[in-house]
């Protein structure tokens, strides 16, 4: 993943996906499900660049995900900055240490510590427990 990493927020994401592969050859290199079959999430590379689309679950249209060394000290700063908190730090189910803000402008941001690797399958197990 590039340093800075975009999440586009879409109402369809399998149809939002295929038409990226479509029309900018992006690449499909994960999928996230829900049970009934609708993405969660679908990772795509466009060139050298790493592009998810996730369906409306979401809270916003698009958000920036940067990869950090710690997420406690870098959300420290954020709010010292005065970014506005949008989902406290927590360890995540696929493997993260992640956060959210909103900085002073508006935009949301994730940052994310990698703690460990996670395997489709036991991501799938929380997912499915997420929607039951």
């Amino acid at each position: 993943m590039t340093q800075i990493a975009v999440h586009l927020v879409v109402d369809d994401a399998a149809a939002a996906a295929a038409w990226y592969a479509e029309v900018l050859g992006a690449r499909e290199t994960s999928r996230v499900d829900r049970p009934d079959g609708r993405p969660l999430t679908v990772e795509l590379r466009v060139g050298d660049t790493v592009v998810a689309v996730a369906g409306a679950a979401m809270q916003s249209r698009a958000a920036y995900h940067v990869r950090v060394e710690d997420v406690d000290a870098v959300w420290a700063a954020a709010l010292a900055a005065g970014a506005t908190p949008f989902e406290a730090p927590h360890d995540a189910f696929w493997g993260e240490r992640t956060a959210q803000f909103l900085d002073p402008s508006g935009h949301r941001w994730a940052i994310d510590q990698h703690l460990r690797d996670v395997e489709p399958d036991e991501i799938a197990r929380h997912v499915a427990a997420m929607f039951a």
